[in-house]
C-alpha cells in the first residue's frame, strides 16, 4: 500500500517541503534509506544523513533548516514532535498490517467455538471447543487455542502460541510466537517410595488487558486458583513464570528472567535479564533489579536491588569497588604483616 506525502502532511498536521505527490510503501532508518521509505530525524547526532539519505520522505521539526543541499529524491515534512509523529505512523502500520479478517481454509473451529465481529482465524491454527474469541482478535497460523479458553478484543496471537485449557486473556494483548500459557506448573511431591508423585494442576491463567508477552516464553496454570498477569504489565522473551505467580500492573520484565511458584510481584517494578526470584515471597510495587540478581527473600519496601544474593545497589556499588581493590589489598596486608613481623623481632630482642 502505498501512501503521498500530502496524505501522511495531513494526517501529522504538517508541511510539506518538496513533492506533495511523493509516493512510500514501507519505513526505514534515515542512514538506511531507499527510494520508496519514509524515514525521520529527531536526533541532532543523525542530522549528516539527511543531506545522503535515499529516503523517499523525511519527517523533520518545524525548526529544521538544512546546512547543505537535501537529495533532490527527498521531501520533507515539517511537524512539531518528529519522534512521536514518526511513531503515530509505526502504530497505523502495525494496524494495516495487523487488519486481516476471516477464517482460513486450513483452520479448524470447534462447532461450540464462539467467534466474534472481524476476527481473523489463520491457516492450521486449532480453536478448540468452548472457546470465545471478541471481536477484532487476530489468531495467526498454527496457534492453538484449548477448550475454553477466552480472548478478548483487538488481541494478537501470533504463530505458533498455545493457550491451554480455561485460561483468559484480556483485551488489546499482544501474545508473540511461541509462547505457552497455561502448561502445569512444576508441582511434584515425595512419596513413601522416595520417588516424586506428580501433583494435579488444575488452575489456570489470567492475562489482563494491555499485557504484551514476548516470544517464547512460558507462564504455568495455577496448582488451584489462577496465575495473574495484571493490566499493562510487559513481559520480555524467554521467561519462565511459574504456578501462582502474580505479576503487578505496569511491570516489566526483562529476558532470561526465572520466577518461582507463588510469589508475588507488586505493581510498577522494573526487572532487569536473567534475575532468579524464588518461589512463595513479595515483592513491593516500585520495586527495581538489576540484571542477574538473585533474590531470595521478600521485599517489603520499595528499593533497588543488585547482586547474587541481592541487597541495595550503594551497598552493592561499594562492596564492589573493594571486591576490585581485594589483590592490592591482600598485598597490603601482607606488607603490613611482614612489617608487624620484623618490629616484633626488634622487640624481642
Amino acid at each position: 500500500m502505498k501512501f503521498s506525502a500530502s496524505q501522511i502532511a495531513q494526517l501529522l498536521e504538517g508541511e510539506i517541503v518538496g513533492d506533495p505527490e511523493a509516493e512510500v510503501s514501507g519505513l526505514s532508518k534515515i542512514e538506511e534509506g531507499s527510494e520508496g521509505t519514509l524515514s525521520f530525524l529527531a536526533n541532532p547526532k543523525y542530522a549528516s544523513h539527511i543531506y545522503t539519505t535515499g529516503a523517499t520522505l523525511v519527517i523533520v521539526g518545524k525548526d529544521f533548516e538544512p546546512e547543505k543541499p537535501i537529495p533532490d529524491t527527498c521531501t520533507l515534512i515539517k511537524v512539531s514532535d518528529p519522534y512521536a509523529s514518526f511513531s503515530k505512523l509505526l502504530d497505523l502500520y502495525n494496524q494495516i498490517k495487523h487488519d486481516k479478517k476471516g477464517v482460513a481454509e486450513t483452520a479448524f473451529v470447534d462447532k461450540t467455538a464462539t467467534i466474534g465481529e472481524d476476527v481473523y482465524v489463520g491457516a492450521n491454527a486449532v480453536i478448540d471447543s468452548g472457546v470465545k474469541i471478541a471481536a477484532n482478535a487476530k489468531i495467526y497460523p498454527q496457534a492453538y487455542l484449548g477448550s475454553n479458553v477466552t480472548v478478548g478484543k483487538n488481541t494478537i496471537i501470533h504463530p505458533g502460541v498455545r493457550i491451554l485449557s480455561d485460561c483468559v486473556i484480556g483485551n488489546d494483548c499482544v501474545i508473540h510466537a511461541g509462547v505457552i500459557i497455561g502448561g502445569d506448573g512444576f508441582g511434584f511431591t515425595p512419596n513413601s517410595e522416595n520417588n516424586y508423585q506428580k501433583v494435579a494442576q488444575i488452575g489456570n491463567v489470567i492475562i489482563e488487558d494491555h499485557v504484551e508477552i514476548g516470544a517464547n516464553t512460558t507462564i504455568d496454570r495455577a496448582t488451584l486458583g489462577s496465575t495473574i498477569i495484571r493490566k499493562g504489565a510487559k513481559i520480555d522473551n524467554l521467561i519462565q513464570i511459574a504456578h501462582n505467580v502474580e505479576i503487578g500492573e505496569n511491570t516489566v520484565i526483562a529476558a532470561q528472567t526465572g520466577i518461582a511458584g507463588s510469589t508475588k510481584i507488586g505493581k510498577n517494578c522494573m526487572i532487569g535479564g536473567q534475575v532468579g526470584i524464588i518461589g512463595h515471597i513479595t515483592i513491593a510495587d516500585g520495586t527495581m533489579i538489576a540484571a542477574q540478581s538473585g533474590i531470595g527473600a521478600s521485599i517489603k519496601d520499595r528499593a533497588i536491588l543488585q547482586g547474587s544474593p541481592a541487597f541495595s545497589i550503594g551497598e552493592y556499588k561499594k562492596a564492589y569497588v573493594g571486591f576490585r581493590k581485594l589483590p592490592e589489598i591482600m598485598k597490603q596486608i601482607n606488607t603490613l604483616q611482614e612489617e608487624l613481623a620484623a618490629l616484633k623481632r626488634t622487640t624481642e630482642l
